[in-house]
């Protein structure tokens, strides 16, 4: 029987699976599945004991990201600040729903999703900073060289 862990986790990679861009890798991965999984490696490295919350925020935080392309906004400072407010409060309500159809009390979904949306962070959340942290070292270790590259 699975959890309702297993089964938030499993919808969130059934969607990160969909993702039409692929790495560079053989065989080459959806992007949001490769993003996912090197999220919660940086997690466990981060982190030994995690809430489930947490570990699904982490998980979810890019969630089909590709359905809002950057450039459907603006390319200036603001347009950019603008589409990350629009996914991480779209990402939060996609993936709360999908919390709660896997049986997750409506406070722990609304938990997830207060940290998708990074909820607290300026004023010292533990498990914002810590989904925060890891984010950076991911962007670091998988996405900060072709950002140097193009900036």
């Amino acid at each position: 029987m699975s959890t309702p862990f297993q089964k938030a986790l499993a919808a969130i990679d059934a969607a990160h699976a969909l993702d039409p861009n692929k790495t560079t890798t053989n065989p080459p991965t959806p992007y949001e599945l490769h993003y996912a999984e090197k999220c919660t490696t940086y997690l466990h490295k981060h982190t030994s004991h995690t809430s489930e919350p947490l570990q699904l925020a982490i998980r979810a935080q890019h969630f089909r990201r590709w359905e809002v392309p950057r450039s459907s906004y603006p390319m200036t400072r603001v347009g950019y600040h603008a589409w990350r407010t629009f996914l991480k409060k779209r990402q939060a309500t996609l993936v709360e729903q999908i919390c709660q159809e896997a049986g997750y009390s409506e406070a722990d979904a609304a938990r997830v999703a207060a940290l998708i949306r990074k909820e607290g962070l300026k004023e010292g959340d533990a498990e914002t900073q810590i989904l925060e942290d890891v984010a950076c070292l991911v962007f670091l270790d998988d996405q900060f060289e072709a950002f140097e590259r193009e900036h």
